[in-house]
């Protein structure tokens, strides 16, 4: 899989043949400036909640993609709206897509959308493919029902979670959270976007290490293979 960041929680992987952009917040996001939106290619659009930080470049990545987007009922219908087309889910719930199964599990966060409109619950994503599964964990705090993952889905090759405090878990939670899920690399993500959530790289990098873990804190628009 190839995996491209663009900062704070957005991320692009590409998988089976197909482009996943998860959360995207790209142009209100200084991190992030050199890159174009409008030359993203994407086939599908999964968001995990409606905070701003989550949806801003949604609709123009879905228009310019004519792609469909997989949310909470909420926040699907938010968007059916405004003309765009997408597939609404919800905790508990699976879905085959022709990129793989799409599974939606819990977060403790909220989510509200920009103008105001409740964006339903906040859910994470575990990802099955031919290529391998992973999961986008959204943003949450840590929580025993992470516990679940491993019990309910095949072994997880790679998993993205929060650290960056203060709106998520922390770095040390996330550790926590790692040992839950039963997976040993992890990409951090909603970190250092603002002050708020401003994270010691070394601290994080160090306390995954200690527990023989694999933590990436990957470069804003540089690709990597996973």
């Amino acid at each position: 899989m190839n995996i491209t960041f663009y900062g704070q929680a957005c991320f692009l992987i590409e998988v089976a043949g197909k482009k996943l952009i998860f959360d995207p917040f790209i142009s209100p996001n200084k991190m992030a400036a050199h890159i174009d939106v409008d030359k993203i290619e994407a086939d599908y659009i999964l968001i995990t909640h409606g905070h701003e930080d989550h949806v801003a470049d949604a609709e123009r990545i879905a228009r310019n993609n004519d792609c469909p987007i997989i949310s909470s009922f909420e926040i699907l219908s938010w968007y059916g709206a405004k003309g765009l087309k997408g597939h609404p889910m919800n905790h508990g719930g699976k879905w085959d897509f022709d990129f793989g199964t799409v599974n939606c599990v819990n977060a403790v966060h909220s989510s509200v959308l920009p103008d105001g409109t409740y964006g339903g619950n906040p859910m994470g994503f575990v990802i099955e493919t031919a290529e391998g599964c992973f999961y986008h964990a959204g943003d949450t705090a840590l929580t025993y029902d992470m516990k679940l993952i491993p019990m309910l889905y095949p072994k997880l090759d790679f998993a993205i979670l929060p650290m960056g405090d203060n709106f998520t878990m922390g770095y040390a939670h996330a550790v926590i959270a790692s040992d839950f899920i039963e997976c040993n690399e992890i990409i951090g993500c909603h970190y250092d976007t603002f002050g708020l959530i401003e994270m010691d790289h070394n601290k994080a990098l160090t306390a995954f290490n200690e527990k023989g873990k694999n933590l990436r804190l990957l470069d804003i628009g540089k690709p990597c293979t996973l």
